[in-house]
């Protein structure tokens, strides 16, 4: 068995986790959640949730990985036997993410080089849903699917990116992933602050901005203090979603790399440090997305609402559009944008494939090698579904499932476990014990009541929503079948994976709750 590696150094496991937790949500997620939540006066519940869930939640798998010196499914059975099953199930969550998510990356890497020539052409929607993925106009009906075949265009790429994942982890911590986070995060930086200084610099800039930041507190306040939104509640609810979304927390990678850490290292700084970094990055983002559909809508004598838009949307039809109208340069300024969604979402990736190769290697005692051949070819086979014509509508689907409830019902599970079922004081104190600053009793508050509370109400909400419609109007064949049974088999394999397996590897304890 191979001694378990350590991070090279604290900036690198700095970079690394900043690296895992800045990916394509921070660039086309959180600028239309905070443009359609109230603008600047989002800013007011988006800190909230960050003091109050985001960085306890951080600082608590910080303490979990650098005490259980594992995976979740190892870390936390050293604080509880019972506990193992749900690192596996936040192990095979990580699974069904790395298979849709590095398909996404492929298709940001194939619009890389279309930028070049504008391959999109001027119907980038026609483009995008035809020519590229290809989705059949029968892709998903009452009676069945029409997969549509392999989408060539979308295969080569993909191939590609997984090759480039094992190189990275087959060279193993400190090698693979620690440098190619020292080397890539700085590059997104730069780029990003190349494009947020242009898209500013162009015509109708400042009217996308005043769209993006201009307060409206009615949105956010409740009727008895002056609000106009009767659902301001939702509001709250999507700050504490974007924020868990953004952080990589809640489904074990935190734990996974903290895990790496050396004995000495320091917790709690470190934990505020890569949670500043996020949202800087994810403010910086908003800047330059605003400022361009600003730009977008003056050209096009359109409403900023009518071209703001989020996810897929605004990376593949909206930005493509904008750049067309870009007055010069067009193809760099388009590839820079690419460029920075390939290298925003591979160094999350590699971060969420990670949890199940260090899950692997401690259960099994594999070698890394060995690991991450196994891992990177089921991940690789299974991730060709979404290369097919109905890619998109599965992606949607799993990925609405796996937000929504994998990751919220499992982080609502680990702050329950870890807030009320073991010493809560023990992973505090030993955080305090390394740390430059010592975190107080409101650490303990944060997870033993407010942020399962939260996490309690989003649960309870998805599922009203849910039952009460079909996600996106989908059949429910296919929600049953890529939504709950999907969900299913992501807790069955974990308790195959916990009750049907023995360990053949432990390391020391820490003490039980």
């Amino acid at each position: 068995m191979e001694q378990r590696e350590q991070w090279g150094s604290r900036i690198g496991f700095i970079m690394a986790a900043a690296g895992s937790a800045i990916g394509l949500g921070n660039i086309w997620r959180f600028p239309y959640v905070a443009y359609e939540n109230g603008g600047g006066a989002f800013l007011i519940p988006y800190f909230f949730a960050l003091l109050t869930a985001g960085i306890p939640i951080l600082l608590l798998e910080f303490g979990i990985g650098r005490l259980g010196e594992g995976a979740a499914p190892l870390s936390f059975k050293k604080f509880s036997r019972w506990f193992e099953s749900l690192g596996w199930w936040q192990a095979m969550i990580c699974f069904i993410i790395t298979t849709y998510y590095v398909v996404v990356i492929a298709w940001a890497t194939s619009y890389f080089f279309y930028s070049f020539d504008l391959h999109w052409g001027d119907d980038t929607n026609g483009f995008l849903f035809g020519s590229f993925l290809g989705v059949p106009d029968d892709v998903v009906t009452a009676n069945g699917w029409d997969f549509g075949g392999i989408r060539w265009a979308i295969l080569a790429p993909l191939i590609a990116i997984w090759l480039l994942t094992w190189f990275v982890l087959f060279r193993g911590v400190k090698k693979g992933i620690e440098k190619i986070n020292k080397i890539f995060i700085p590059i997104l930086i730069v780029i990003m602050i190349i494009f947020v200084i242009r898209a500013v610099t162009l015509p109708g800039a400042a009217v996308g901005l005043n769209q993006l930041f201009t307060p409206d507190f009615g949105k956010i306040l409740p009727d008895f203090l002056g609000g106009d939104n009767p659902e301001w509640y939702k509001v709250w609810m999507a700050a504490y979603g974007q924020i868990f979304f953004s952080l990589s927390i809640a489904f074990a990678i935190m734990v996974t790399y903290s895990s790496y850490l050396n004995k000495k290292s320091e917790i709690n700084n470190s934990g505020f440090i890569m949670a500043f970094s996020n949202s800087g990055f994810e403010f910086l983002a908003g800047i330059g997305v605003f400022a361009a559909i600003g730009f977008m809508a003056q050209q096009s004598g359109a409403d900023v609402k009518d071209v703001a838009t989020s996810g897929v949307g605004l990376a593949f039809v909206v930005f493509p559009k904008i750049i067309n109208a870009f007055p010069t340069l067009n193809g760099l300024f388009g590839a820079l944008f690419f460029l920075s969604l390939v290298i925003a979402g591979f160094t999350s990736l590699i971060s969420i494939i990670e949890v199940i190769i260090a899950a692997i290697m401690d259960k099994f005692r594999l070698s890394r090698k060995a690991a991450v051949n196994w891992v990177v070819i089921v991940c690789a086979v299974v991730s060709v579904v979404y290369a097919t014509g109905a890619g998109i509508i599965i992606l949607d689907i799993v990925d609405h499932f796996i937000n929504n409830f994998g990751i919220v019902i499992s982080g609502l599970l680990e702050v329950v476990l870890f807030g009320w079922f073991v010493k809560l004081m023990t992973i505090r104190e030993e955080n305090n014990l390394v740390s430059d600053y010592r975190i107080g009793y409101w650490w303990n508050f944060m997870i033993k009541i407010l942020t399962p509370l939260i996490l309690l109400v989003m649960t309870i909400m998805n599922l009203q929503l849910d039952f009460s419609k079909p996600y996106g109007d989908y059949p429910w064949h296919s929600i049953i079948t890529f939504g709950w049974i999907m969900l299913a088999c992501t807790i069955i394999v974990a308790v195959i994976l916990t009750y049907s397996f023995k360990w053949k590897s432990e390391k020391r304890e820490v003490p039980e709750g």
